[in-house]
Parts: structure tokens; sequence; C-alpha cells
């Protein structure tokens, strides 16, 4: 089992910055890539961005140039810095990590990120 901790939403105006992390613990050997998902009202859960283990990113179109994926392997923790946020950024951002075993992804508590002025 592997159990994610979340932290680092908030409010904050258009054009401002947030960090999210997100802590790993338990059976950590098992990840293979770690990332996060964002779900906006009435909006279904979109995928946002993901690192893999040999350091490899991935990130949505619509935030490429604004937020940055990053990992510290040696805290099992992964990073989403938030630059220029805007409105449509507003959502409940969620922790994700892939294993290699059962089940096979787990998710975080979720995070409130609301960027309004």
């Amino acid at each position: 089992q592997v159990q994610l901790v979340e932290s680092g939403g908030g409010l904050v105006q258009p054009g401002g910055s947030l960090r999210l992390s997100c802590a790993a613990s338990g059976n950590t050997i098992d990840i293979y890539a770690m990332g996060w998902y964002r779900q906006a009202p009435g909006s279904e859960r979109e995928w946002v961005s993901v690192i893999r283990n040999d350091g490899r990113t991935h990130i949505t179109n619509s935030v490429n140039g604004r937020f940055t994926i990053s990992r510290d392997n040696a805290k099992n923790t992964v990073y989403l810095q938030m630059n220029n946020l805007k409105p449509e950024d507003t959502a409940v951002y969620y922790c994700n990590v892939q294993t290699y075993g059962q089940p096979d992804q787990y998710w975080g508590q979720g995070t409130q990120v609301t960027v309004s002025s």
C-alpha cells in the first residue's frame, strides 16, 4: 500500500503562484510515476502532468509553460509549481502515483486551488 499526503493549495489572485506537494509513504519502491490531475466544478477529472522514475516529464498543453512538475526521490515527494495562475485553473488538484503492484495506482485526498481576484 501507498499513502499520499498533499499540501499547498489555497486562494491566489490571477497571475499568482502556488506550489503543490505530495509526499508518498509505504510501499514506495513500487512507484514508477507520480503526477497530478485536477477536477473543476461540474467537470470530469483531467490529467495535468506526470514525472517518471527516469525523470521524463509530460504536461498538458493548457498549462505548459506555466506549470512545472518535479520530484525529490529521496523524500518520495512530487511537486507542482504553478505560475501565472488563471481563473480557469481553479480546481481540486489530486496527486496520483502509478505502481507495478496491485492496485496499480493511488490517489491523494485532493487540495483546493482557487484563482480569483
